[in-house]
């Protein structure tokens, strides 16, 4: 552990505008709960479920924690990278050798794309207006 004789360990996930804020606990039993509520119950589509809860399916780890995590922003899709970033790198924290197979895994990437800002004189970002001869 990084600090001596912690209780939890902290770590911060983003991506987009989704920043979620991840405690892991050692402890005899495991629990996962999202914003006080089960997985399950927060995220309903299977496949983001699966996004969120990968590095806990790493090898080398011992899946008794209690993982809290506080998530806000964005969407469901970009919440559930954010918290898998957040995931990866607590656990980081709490044991350095799974830095290796969770960098290999992709877990450790931020994803930078962010939505594009809107430029005065066009519609979007840069979508122009329809060009008209007269």
């Amino acid at each position: 552990m990084t600090t001596k004789d912690a209780r939890y360990i902290e770590a911060v996930g983003r991506r987009k505008t989704s920043i979620a804020r991840v405690r892991i606990t050692p402890s005899t039993k495991a629990s996962f709960t999202i914003n006080d509520k089960a997985v399950t119950d927060f995220i309903q589509v299977k496949e983001l479920q699966q996004v969120a809860t990968e590095p806990l399916e790493q090898e080398g780890v011992d899946s008794k924690f209690v993982i809290t995590v506080m998530v806000k922003g964005g969407g469901i899709a970009s919440q559930a990278d954010a918290i898998r970033l957040g995931v990866a790198r607590a656990l980081i924290d709490y044991k350095i050798e799974l830095r290796g197979t969770m960098k290999k895994a992709g877990f450790l990437k931020r994803d930078p794309r962010v939505k594009e800002r809107r430029k005065f004189g066009l519609k979007k970002a840069r979508k122009a207006p329809q060009w008209s001869k007269r």
